[in-house]
């Protein structure tokens, strides 16, 4: 989520007492500020493009190249339909259209020939008119055997079936050697192109999301991506009082897939928050802590906290552990060693940290 202010930290340079030499390391004071308050919920991916193709016209099954889970190019052939008849029809309506084209030929001549002659007063005016009449008709045959020969064309290729995008085979609906008709389902499949989250938010936040209209997603491997197109149904399922939310997602995003789990967030307003800058917190293992100077004893702790979320890359919020005014070193890896270094000489003076 953006963070709504900077976060200036005060740096300081302070001795740390128990060596034989006086060490200085930088610090930070933990600080209250306003932070967003964000709201975290289980998404799950959805397919944006997902379909069922079906047949368009009559014909047997002749051959499927594609299974349940293969990866099929847009524009790859799926179903392939016995074609005879379609191929039968194509060759009458291309037949027909050369006789028309004949007929069409005919009538414009005879139409021109009658035409010189009524100009010469040497036929009358209804020959005229059958030379126009039977001109029409010819071309009217014309283009009812275009339009013929353009729909057998179509019904031809009808029989390829073929993918409208690049995805994924999820069902297959036929076998080889049944008969389809019109309306058959062939197959289905989804698209890994675009993927949108859908999530289901309890009404209690649903005024707060709708004003602030800011969302994220988190991808695996921890990062996440901010959300801008979020759509919010305008209606509340009855039984769970929640609302159905769609966040869509870049295109082409990486190592989703329909189905998955996901987190995201919402942000609902803001909230104090104590405020550390991220270098100073170190990760052991299982365990998180910071080390905290003990400002009258001029020595050094470490401090187990529980971190809320980062603002930007140098900044986290403290659940746990610390409280306004503290003072955390921004080095772990040198504040360890001297840590290390107060407790061996602790012991070689017989004292208690």
């Amino acid at each position: 989520m953006k963070m709504h202010a900077a976060f200036l930290f005060l740096v300081c340079l302070l001795p740390v007492a128990g060596t034989a030499t006086e060490t200085e390391l930088a610090t930070a004071t933990v600080e209250e500020v306003t932070v967003p308050r964000v709201f975290r919920l289980d998404g799950v991916i959805e397919a944006v493009n997902q379909s069922t193709i079906s047949a368009q016209t009559n014909g047997q099954v002749e051959a499927i190249y594609y299974d349940v889970n293969d990866v099929v190019e847009a524009g790859a052939l799926l179903v392939k339909l016995k074609d005879t008849e379609q191929k039968a029809a194509l060759r009458r309506a291309e037949a027909d259209l050369r006789a028309a084209t004949a007929v069409m030929a005919d009538a414009r001549s005879n139409h021109k020939r009658i035409k010189d002659l009524f100009d010469r007063k040497l036929v009358s005016r209804s020959d005229l008119d059958k030379a126009q009449a039977s001109l029409d008709t010819a071309r009217a045959k014309l283009d009812a055997a275009k339009a013929a020969l353009a729909q057998a064309q179509e019904q031809l290729s009808y029989t390829r079936v073929t993918a409208p995008y690049k995805g994924i085979v999820t069902k297959r609906h036929v076998e080889v050697g049944e008969v389809a008709h019109p309306g058959t389902p062939l197959m289905s499949g989804i698209s890994l192109e675009q993927l949108r989250v859908a999530v289901d938010v309890p009404q209690s936040l649903i005024i707060a999301i709708r004003s602030k209209g800011r969302a994220r997603v988190q991808l695996p491997g921890g990062r996440w991506i901010e959300v801008t197109d979020m759509t919010i149904f305008p209606f509340a399922d009855p039984a769970s009082n929640t609302f159905k939310l769609r966040l869509m997602l870049p295109k082409k995003v990486e190592n989703l897939f329909p189905g998955m789990l996901v987190k995201t967030a919402f942000e609902t307003g803001t909230a104090p928050a104590l405020v550390i800058p991220a270098s100073a917190v170190a990760y052991r293992s299982e365990v998180t802590g910071v080390y905290v100077l003990d400002e009258d004893e001029k020595r050094i702790h470490f401090r187990y906290v529980r971190l809320g979320d980062a603002l930007g890359e140098e900044a986290v919020t403290v659940l746990s552990g610390l409280q306004e005014g503290d003072q955390v070193f921004l080095d772990p890896i040198k504040a360890g060693v001297e840590l290390k270094r107060q407790r061996r000489k602790a012991r070689e003076q017989g004292g208690h940290e």
